[in-house]
């Protein structure tokens, strides 16, 4: 038993990679001020990302629209997790509800749900990063309308490396929270 259980963990100390993994910055608080939601309690679904987003390597869209991996950076965490976890945190803390990212924890259901779809998550070489697609929000009980918006964020790239990508992302991410926010306030 013991002969089988030495190759396999040099396997998987060889998958792991001794590269530098970069988490996605959250963006700070700007303002400081909570909102006041109309539902005390949301759930946010895992985030839905294209394919090429849900990689673990950072990538930069090239000349020709060509999507390449960053040279020895890959994301520290699973891009739908953390763009989930990044969401649900930057809502709850802005906000009056008591969030939290999906399975939902409480036995009560929470009051809404909302449901991300990005259609495009991207670091152009041009120096901008851009966060499109569209999010909507479910109220199983109507306590809210049910509706579905757009977005479409840039966010300027300080620069092309890892960092400057996963800080851009982060604020990318801040920002759509920040209009979700302002849809369930009113």
């Amino acid at each position: 038993m013991l002969r089988f259980a030495f190759p396999a963990l040099l396997f998987l100390a060889a998958c792991g990679g001794d590269g530098p993994r970069y988490a996605m910055d959250p963006a700070p608080l700007t303002d400081g001020a909570v909102k006041r939601l109309r539902v005390s309690t949301l759930e946010v679904r895992d985030v839905s990302l294209p394919a090429y987003a849900e990689d673990s390597q950072i990538l930069l869209e090239g000349k020709g629209g060509a999507l390449t991996p960053v040279k020895n950076a890959v994301w520290a965490d699973e891009p739908v997790r953390s763009t989930t976890i990044l969401l649900a945190d930057r809502l709850g803390r802005a906000s009056t509800a008591t969030v939290a990212a999906e399975p939902w924890p409480l036995e009560t259901p929470a009051q809404a749900a909302v449901h991300v779809r990005v259609s495009e998550m991207v670091a152009r070489e041009t120096g901008q990063f851009s966060l499109r697609g569209q999010f909507a929000v479910s109220s199983y009980d109507r306590v809210i309308p049910e509706r579905i918006r757009r977005f479409d964020i840039l966010v300027p790239l300080a620069d092309t490396s890892p960092a400057g990508i996963a800080r851009a992302s982060g604020v990318a991410l801040g920002e759509l929270a920040d209009t979700i926010l302002a849809e369930l306030a009113r």
